[in-house]
């Protein structure tokens, strides 16, 4: 009986205390920025509305856009494929609107397939490395970076994190939602990892 009770609160405390540690890591990183120079900045995707960015994906662009006109990095990498009901892909989307915004589409690399966060990161590390390129910025929103950058290190990327620092939340309760979100994501990342490496082709927004 006693062992079965110090396994029951084993698994209690590694139940709460594991979920606490990760959203206490997320905010912590969240508050960060590494931004540097590096030879370009990848612009992970999000939503899009009948061909016009999201406002997270608009504030991801206006991050990378800041970037670029600042000298900090010479090209944009802009990812995410086709979402349902949608016709252009979240890196046209992106391209577009940054280019409406004076980026020259000479410095500009799309990666149009990918369907996670694990792929935007992979498929875009392949893009840039056939262009020359060697070091990265990447752009999300500050809850999304340490998963990217772990993932990033992961695929063997040197990459550094740069947050956008104007993402509004329409209430509190959405940016609750948010966290918990990417908590659960980094949760299930921070287990899989482990895993054989043929998972880091396969699908984790």
């Amino acid at each position: 009986m006693k062992i079965l009770i110090r396994l029951f609160l084993f698994l209690a405390l590694t139940g709460i205390i594991f979920p606490a540690f990760l959203t206490w890591r997320v905010v912590r990183f969240s508050e960060q920025d590494f931004t540097a120079p590096a030879d370009a900045a990848i612009v992970l995707g999000a939503g899009v509305f009948r061909g016009r960015p999201s406002p997270v994906l608009r504030a991801r662009v206006d991050h990378g856009v800041r970037l670029y006109e600042s000298g900090t990095v010479d090209k944009l990498i802009f990812t995410g494929g086709i979402g349902r009901n949608d016709t252009l892909s979240e890196a046209e989307v992106a391209a577009n609107y940054a280019m409406g915004q004076g980026v020259d589409r000479a410095d500009i690399l799309l990666e149009d397939k990918s369907t996670s966060t694990v792929e935007n990161l992979r498929f875009a590390h392949e893009i840039g490395a056939a262009a020359g390129i060697e070091d990265y910025l990447i752009v999300s929103t500050p809850y999304h970076m340490l998963r990217a950058t772990w993932i990033a290190r992961d695929i063997g990327m040197q990459a550094a994190s740069s947050p956008t620092q104007t993402v509004r939340w329409r209430s509190d309760r959405t940016r609750r939602a948010a966290l918990v979100q990417e908590t659960i994501s980094i949760g299930l990342y921070s287990v899989r990892r482990w895993a054989p490496a043929t998972f880091l082709t396969t699908g984790q927004r």
